[in-house]
């Protein structure tokens, strides 16, 4: 249940905004550093769920690395304090002005997805006079049984390199004097809630195509299974902290390895998504003929996953939570005032009486909330609150 405590401390503070629960954020990476020691797994923290500096800085200080799909993100992690060493860029589209400046900051390695891209990143790095750590990102060709928008592994899609390139790669990295190679990349999609099957599919796969590299004469150290981890957005408080004990028990029993391998992965939704909140109000009650609509000051250019994927988020009416009196509960569709039919919250939503001015959260935003986010319409952006400015 929402801390009570927070949302008398949310008084008449200007709505909407992102509202990040701290305790909860700390005791996640905590869970998270305890068992990557225990298993000998290296996490990379996925910047693009959420580039708040604050929890970036959090952490960077706990030893954490950074996995970028952007120059900027390299940059940006960078500053928040990540080792540069500990520093991953993937993404199938790097420009060149991005490699060069990652190849100055000297980061950890690149996640390559395509013949061309080797090549381009070979011939900067002896411009430079440097030799490059890469990793292969290879498409293991498993549906991950999520949305198709978030589904990355395939045989054939923009991402990574699949079988029919494998005997090319390895003449091509034969070739490239500047590069070394560090080791092979998996990602196979997000959201991922049947750990055990899909994971465990996953490190079989990996296994082979390990085997298979390493029969034609190539070292593979380092073998990255990505992340994809999901989180329960229907009932957030249900498993506040995600189950990444079975993640991670999961890989130590289906990968094995030899001596001088090691396993990265790299969670991001699964490390943020449960400490955000979206604290919006109600702007109206609407009454139609068979309808009543909730319309709030959140919309869809603050948090687009719903219109976009047509991701559930649990709404709840927090104001409700503080009355004395038990309030009957209502049925609502939850919209919000961007011009668009796509904006919409939730239909059919149950929740206590609402009335205008209640203050209305969105559940499990902390991941793809705010770094999604637009000015569509001219809307402001949605600040951070973080409850340790609030306590």
């Amino acid at each position: 249940m929402f801390d009570i405590s927070h949302i008398h401390a949310f008084g008449e503070m200007d709505t909407p905004f992102y509202f990040y629960d701290m305790d909860l954020f700390r005791r996640t990476v905590a869970e998270l550093e305890s068992l990557s020691s225990r298993h000998g797994i290296k996490v990379h923290y996925a910047v693009k769920a959420n580039t708040q500096e604050r929890l970036m800085r959090f952490l960077s200080s706990r030893g954490f690395g950074a996995d970028c799909v952007s120059g900027n993100e390299v940059l940006h992690a960078c500053a928040c304090g990540f080792a540069p060493e500990n520093v991953v860029f993937a993404g199938v589209g790097k420009s060149d002005r991005e490699i060069m400046e990652s190849l100055d900051c000297r980061i950890g390695m690149f996640n390559c997805e395509s013949l061309q891209e080797i090549s381009v990143i070979n011939a900067f790095a002896a411009s430079l006079g440097l030799k490059a750590g890469v990793s292969v990102r290879i498409n293991p060709d498993i549906d991950a049984h999520t949305h198709k928008y978030v589904t990355t592994g395939l045989y054939e899609n923009k991402f990574g390199i699949s079988r029919h390139e494998f005997e090319p790669l390895v003449d091509l990295l034969g070739q490239c004097g500047s590069l070394e190679l560090r080791g092979l990349h998996f990602h196979i999609g997000s959201q991922i809630t049947d750990v055990e099957k899909v994971y465990s599919l996953e490190c079989v796969r990996a296994a082979e195509i390990v085997r298979w590299f390493e029969d034609k004469g190539l070292e593979i150290r380092n073998i990255d299974l990505g992340g994809g981890l999901g989180v329960n957005y229907e009932e957030p408080d249900a498993e506040p902290v995600p189950d990444f004990a079975t993640w991670f028990r999961t890989i130590e029993r289906n990968l094995p390895l030899r001596p001088g391998q090691t396993v990265h992965v790299e969670p991001g939704r699964s490390v943020v998504a449960q400490c955000g909140t979206l604290i919006s109000r109600v702007l109206f009650v609407k009454s139609g003929e068979t309808k009543t609509f909730l319309i709030l000051d959140a919309g869809m250019n603050d948090l687009v996953r719903p219109a976009l994927y047509g991701a559930y988020h649990k709404v709840e009416n927090l104001s409700a939570a503080d009355r004395s009196a038990p309030a009957e509960d209502q049925v609502y569709d939850v919209v919000g005032p961007v011009c668009e039919s796509g904006d919409v919250w939730g239909a059919g939503r149950l929740l206590p009486l609402s009335v205008r001015g209640d203050l209305i959260g969105i559940r499990s935003a902390g991941a793809y909330g705010q770094v999604m986010a637009s000015r569509y319409n001219l809307r402001d952006l949605a600040p951070a609150v973080f409850s340790d400015d609030l306590f």
